[in-house]
């Protein structure tokens, strides 16, 4: 029986870039829908779910992406409130390559620190990429300063975060000027920037301070980078004046490509899997211990 893949987008043309990576993945046929929103995708649900019965629902999976986060969020809670009983099939969400993307770069920082008791700020933290990335450096025991332009954004976030794991260690601070990404930074192990495309976040000079730093990690592709003097193929290429190490996005988007790969095969190993940021995460985890041993 064929693999067939569901991929809803919520934007106006699905993601060729998740298309791809779905058949790369091994998916017999994937069916593409653009514009799904909450309202409307009941509909697609029960004929993913209702076509194909017993074991055999274990062929047929739902891949949920598109550019906003949020509205992704929605059609992952609708897609579960559809299902019931065993009659159901496998979910992922991944929109704009948010778990995907975060995993990996939190995976890579690890290779590098320990991240249970490191000292992590996380740069534009209250993004999509940036919740996830220190939701999980988090989970890991690390103590995380997520910054925004706005300091109401990044204490709501922070409060959400500790919330959601369980316990108070990440801030939120604002992130305005120099001085701010001096005073923010002066302490860290590990930063990982997260911002919008093309907006660097700190410049040489604030690197060149810092004498604890052992990891920065820019997601940002577009120049100029969010870390000055990251370039987005580095991996793992020295950085700033104490022996840290750098990675660019390029750098990180190998392990995540990778992810996003095996995450979708294993949505066909049963029918009830549901792949978000932890399960996605771990995921990523097991790629990289798997490479550590071989």
């Amino acid at each position: 029986m064929q693999r067939i893949l569901f991929q809803f987008d919520t934007d106006d043309q699905p993601s060729s870039f998740d298309s791809v990576v779905a058949i790369d993945a091994g998916v017999d046929q994937l069916l593409r829908y653009q514009n799904v929103g909450a309202s409307s995708v009941a509909g697609l649900v029960h004929g993913a779910m209702f076509t194909r019965g017993g074991n055999d629902l274990a062929n047929t999976a739902i891949f949920i992406g598109g550019s906003s986060v949020d509205d992704a969020e929605d059609l992952m809670r609708v897609c579960q409130k559809t299902f019931f009983a065993n009659v159901r099939v496998s979910l992922m969400m991944d929109a704009g390559g948010c778990n995907t993307t975060a995993s990996a770069a939190v995976v890579a920082a690890g290779r590098h620190v320990d991240l249970s008791g490191t000292s992590a700020v996380v740069l534009a933290g209250t993004g999509p990429v940036g919740r996830r990335v220190a939701w999980l450096l988090a989970t890991e025991g690390a103590s995380v300063t997520i910054t925004s332009r706005s300091l109401t954004r990044a204490k709501k976030a922070a409060d959400e975060i500790n919330q959601s794991v369980g316990n108070q260690q990440v801030v939120g601070r604002e992130l305005a000027n120099d001085d701010d990404a001096d005073q923010i930074t002066a302490d860290a192990d590990l930063i990982i920037s997260c911002g919008a495309a093309g907006v660097e976040l700190i410049d040489e000079n604030t690197i060149a301070k810092l004498t604890d730093l052992k990891v920065a990690i820019d997601l940002n592709a577009v120049a100029p980078a969010g870390i000055a003097s990251i370039k987005v193929t580095d991996k793992a290429a020295p950085i700033g004046k104490a022996g840290a190490i750098g990675y660019g996005a390029i750098g990180v988007g190998g392990l995540k490509m990778k992810t996003h790969r095996r995450a979708i095969k294993s949505l066909f190993e049963s029918n009830d899997k549901v792949l978000d940021v932890a399960e996605i995460y771990a995921i990523a985890k097991e790629i990289e211990q798997s490479s550590a041993t071989s």
